[in-house]
């Protein structure tokens, strides 16, 4: 066993633990008081902070400058560790909400704090499109934006997977602009399918913002056709990382 194997389970995830478990409490009672859910996001980001700070995890941004402060947008993310979200959570000064499966509404305390803040419970099966444009005018109504991982799943490799269009497919029928954001380095805080995280730096790069139209019902050629875009966005600083090789 390595030094960071033994550094990440008795110091890492103990520490974690009591963040998660006190900014937690934390954001699930203010969501009584505060239904907009900035102070749950304040709290979101504090845990974010903390990981970030206690694993040695530098980030830096780039391409902030093209958004507007305070508007809605959803942010499309490559997925290459858990620790990307901590790094776009601290990182992307917006308030970001996320897509849940529907099922978690049913979790006692979690369900109706997720519902409260403004994050979204899809049945993806049958998805409500009235609650859809319902939701998506609260998000912008409220200066909320939100957070998606296309891929599904996170990469070994640092190569990007095929995008799925059901989060995206979400943004067109709502006409929220899309943010794509290239995600670089964080497989190596923390590679997919290991219990070992190591210090490192992550870089984010901003894309410009990619304008939509509601559309109620795109097809699925529409879909797949943005998807792909927003993807060859990305692609090509991530993937230029990936082909390096790691250094040690």
């Amino acid at each position: 066993m390595s030094f960071h194997w033994f550094r990440t389970v008795f110091f890492l995830i103990p520490t974690i633990a009591v963040y998660t478990i006190v900014l937690g409490l934390a954001s699930i009672t203010s969501s009584f008081f505060d239904r907009r859910g900035h102070f749950a996001h304040g709290c979101a980001r504090a845990w974010s902070w903390l990981i970030l700070a206690t694993t040695g995890v530098d980030v830096s941004v780039s391409g902030l400058e093209r958004l507007e402060p305070g508007k809605t947008y959803v942010f499309v993310a490559n997925h290459q560790s858990i620790y990307d979200i901590p790094c776009l959570f601290w990182s992307i000064p917006f308030q970001l909400r996320i897509i849940a499966k529907d099922s978690l509404g049913s979790f006692p305390m979690l369900g109706p704090h997720l519902k409260r803040t403004g994050h979204l419970l899809v049945d993806r099966k049958h998805p409500d499109r009235a609650g859809i444009i319902g939701w998506a005018s609260r998000l912008t109504s409220n200066g909320l934006s939100l957070i998606i991982f296309p891929e599904g799943t996170r990469s070994r490799t640092g190569m990007l997977g095929k995008f799925k269009g059901g989060s995206i497919m979400l943004a067109m029928q709502a006409g929220l602009p899309l943010v794509p954001i290239s995600v670089i380095g964080s497989r190596h805080v923390m590679k997919k399918g290991e219990l070992t995280t190591r210090p490192g730096s992550v870089a984010l790069i901003v894309h410009d913002p990619i304008a939509t139209v509601p559309n109620p019902e795109p097809s699925v050629t529409e879909v797949r056709v943005l998807a792909e875009r927003i993807r060859e966005v990305i692609r090509p600083a991530v993937e230029e990382e990936a082909a390096r090789p790691q250094a040690g």
